[in-house]
């Protein structure tokens, strides 16, 4: 599903569940002004359409003792992306990877205890068969963290 088939309703009823995600249909229902049959059928439909993807909480990984996080670009060898990338996910502390262009291939994010500790995880993901080279960067600070809200507002508006 592309963001242009999601409109005003689908956008106000996401914003209120990222606001709010312990809400249940029935009072969904209630602040959006629409029947709960149309609410519960939109959720199914945004959950079958992989739009929303689940109700987990977002827990921050400094709160698990994990307050360091970094970034890594692999560059892999030809044909092994999907081995790679099998093998990162089942390191722990490696929470999101994303196959690019440009220098590198893959994009990692990690996070670790401390330096000594992102030193294991680094030399973990080195030992990765088909892992040619790595450049990591450390973050200082998030003065950005991920969003969506800014354009479930703009769908919103329309």
């Amino acid at each position: 599903m592309d963001g242009s088939s999601l409109d005003a309703l689908d956008a106000r009823l996401l914003l209120l569940l990222a606001d709010e995600p312990r809400l249940g249909v029935l009072e969904c229902a209630r602040r959006l002004g629409v029947a709960r049959g149309t609410v519960q059928a939109r959720l199914d439909r945004l959950s079958a359409q992989r739009v929303v993807r689940g109700f987990p909480p977002d827990i921050e990984p400094g709160s698990l003792g994990y307050t360091l996080t970094a970034f890594a670009v692999l560059e892999i060898a030809q044909g092994q992306r999907e081995h790679v990338a099998d093998a990162l996910a089942a390191i722990d502390e490696v929470c999101e990877v994303h196959a690019t262009t440009g220098q590198g291939d893959l994009f990692v994010r990690m996070v670790a205890r401390s330096n000594d500790d992102l030193q294991r995880v680094i030399d973990t993901v080195v030992d990765v068969a088909g892992v040619r080279r790595t450049s990591t960067s450390i973050a200082l600070s998030t003065p950005v963290p991920p969003r969506i809200r800014p354009l479930l507002e703009r769908i919103a508006r329309r």
